[in-house]
């Protein structure tokens, strides 16, 4: 959007080109409303409804084969009875270590059928902090494919016995020593549907999903069905508003919620189908699309990057795509997204594996982080102190303070009996996350460490990370509106900001480690601080460039900016070609004790 905040003009014509789509807004809010935390209902019963009434529907399209709702379901049934068998019951965790494949899908499945928990470990991961996902989460069985045998064998035999859990293989060689086979347990196993999974309430744990761990060890968040079901009808059926003839493709990995929850709720939610892809290729991403014959699909912001930094093709907007739904867009590339690609809908959400609430752009506005009906507030809060703010004096002394209408402040959630915080696996972590007597005694309130927008009518813009924000000059700088900036110069493939400590100055300067496309030529750096300077406030400018050559990032396009901020401009750390902006402009630098006193 041209402005940072909604006015009723654009309100009404935003309902107005909804009406279409009103049947499936109305399915979405009445199930949304609906749901309650202690009813029965399940992810493994929906399911297993679908099979019934559509059996012979796609459900599944990977590397070229499909599977019906019937032939999914049956084949979950069959995990789901051999877990049965080796002494799973309700509530257990059973871990999945595996890429991107059906396989994969089909054992989450028949994992919640028994009413046991399934937890998504990071394939990325070895060593230490695999071992310390599964002691934080203590599976009974963990089911692991032969692409991952350099992560179970990143474990130690003594390591593995003390974590207690039993190793099933999935794979065509032979499983390993000390392992079981998991299609050799399969093989003759019950198809019918296990009759735990008509008793499972909502409110039961379905899912464990770990933080993508950009700082420290990983924690586990916990999703229950409830939440699930919540999703799929928040961000399934009122944003994205899928139809029973669709085929979503997801790339994400499916340990990330963006995949397991929102798309996978998503396509159940509707009755459609989900082509999985074992990876993102940004080269082969439309030619998959077209292969699939996706009518979706799923992002994240940097994904979308990735596919605008990929040459211009004249089959760019040949492709059967209407609508996509994911986080972390960004405004400056939105419009520029959506023209080239030719995508009508884009359901930008927010909300995070732990949080109680989702926001959804059900009403197709440009730059919002959408809209959600349930209690939340954005209040006040001292970035450089990184504390919300409580009212001093006065009658309602020791309060918050809510923010007015575009204005930025700290998002929290209210956690309700509708709302519940499902939270960690660790009760102290959760608890951590939580603020009480926020307005009145006795209320409690999620703080989701983000900055937001009140952009009016229920619409939130997401503004950055607490602690990505930084105190400078004595104003807050916005990484995100930093990394907008650099996003729009000519040369500039990809930036990262963050801020940096300076011996002597208050605050944090600002630093953008960029990609710099050298078929641009050298950079040149009076050039790129007229441009700062003409789209960025002075403060905002950063005071340090670093040129790389690749940004490192997690599984789920995240960037790791804690290396970053501890080699700050640090000449002696620092290999990368580094600038400071001088009088003229960026300049290559002197010895860092040299910049820190100019500063």
């Amino acid at each position: 959007m041209a402005s940072q905040t909604i006015n009723l003009l654009q309100w009404m014509g935003a309902v107005a080109r909804t009406a279409p789509a009103l049947p499936h807004v109305a399915k979405g809010l009445w199930n949304l409303v609906t749901l309650k935390p202690d009813q029965i209902g399940s992810i493994g019963l929906r399911f297993a409804q679908l099979a019934a009434s559509q059996p012979d529907q796609p459900a599944l399209v990977f590397e070229g084969r499909t599977w019906s709702y019937a032939q999914f379901n049956i084949w979950a049934n069959q995990i789901a009875h051999s877990l049965e068998a080796a002494g799973i019951r309700q509530g257990d965790a059973v871990g999945v270590l595996m890429e991107n494949r059906a396989e994969l899908l089909a054992c989450v499945l028949g994992i919640v059928k028994l009413g046991a928990i399934a937890t998504l470990l990071n394939n990325q991961q070895r060593g230490d902090p695999l071992a310390h996902s599964l002691r934080i989460t203590k599976p009974k069985v963990v089911i692991f494919g032969e692409e991952c045998v350099e992560a179970f064998e990143s474990l130690p035999p003594a390591t593995r016995a003390e974590l207690g859990a039993q190793w099933w293989w999935e794979g065509d060689a032979a499983a390993p020593a000390g392992t079981d086979s998991l299609r050799r347990r399969t093989l003759k196993a019950d198809s019918s549907n296990p009759p735990q999974t008509e008793r499972i309430t909502l409110r039961q744990p379905c899912f464990h999903i770990f933080t993508s761990g950009t700082t420290g060890m990983p924690k586990a968040s916990v999703m229950t069905h409830y939440r699930w079901h919540r999703c799929m009808a928040g961000l399934g059926q009122l944003g994205l508003r899928l139809k029973s003839d669709d085929v979503l493709y997801c790339p994400l990995p499916m340990y990330h919620n963006n995949a397991l929850t929102v798309s996978w709720s998503a396509v159940v939610g509707a009755g459609a189908c989900m082509a999985l892809s074992r990876k993102f290729s940004a080269s082969r991403f439309w030619d998959e699309i077209r292969a699939n014959k996706a009518t979706a699909f799923c992002y994240i912001g940097e994904l979308c990057r990735y596919l605008l930094n990929q040459p211009a093709r004249a089959s760019d907007q040949t492709h059967g795509v209407r609508a996509i739904i994911g986080n972390g867009l960004r405004p400056d590339i939105w419009e520029t997204f959506q023209q080239r690609f030719g995508i009508d809908h884009i359901a930008e959400f927010y909300t995070a594996s732990e949080c109680n609430l989702a926001f959804v752009n059900a009403f197709n506005f440009q730059g919002t982080a959408g809209y959600c009906p349930l209690p939340y507030a954005i209040v006040a809060f001292d970035v450089e102190n990184e504390v919300p703010v409580r009212q001093a004096e006065g009658k309602n002394a020791g309060t918050m303070r809510k923010v007015a209408k575009g204005e930025c402040g700290l998002l929290l959630t209210e956690i309700t009996d509708k709302a519940p915080l499902d939270g960690y696996t660790d009760s102290k972590a959760t608890e951590a996350k939580v603020f009480r007597n926020v307005f009145k005694p006795g209320d409690a309130w999620f703080n989701t460490g983000d900055l937001i927008r009140d952009m009016g009518f229920g619409h939130i813009g997401f503004v950055d990370r607490v602690g990505d924000t930084f105190r400078w000059k004595g104003e807050n700088v916005a990484t995100t509106e930093v990394e907008a900036a650099l996003g729009c110069i000519e040369g500039i493939e990809e930036a990262v900001v963050y801020g940096v400590e300076v011996p002597g100055a208050d605050g944090r300067a600002g630093m953008a480690a960029i990609r710099w496309d050298h078929s641009k030529g050298a950079l040149d750096g009076v050039a790129l601080a007229q441009a700062l300077h003409k789209a960025l406030p002075k403060y905002a400018v950063p005071l340090f460039i670093r040129v790389r050559d690749e940004h490192e990032i997690t599984a789920t396009f995240k960037h790791r900016k804690v290396e970053l901020k501890r080699e700050g401009f640090d000449v002696d750390k620092v290999e990368d070609a580094l600038y400071a902006l001088g009088e003229q402009g960026y300049e290559l630098m002197q010895p860092a004790h040299q910049i820190a006193r100019r500063a």
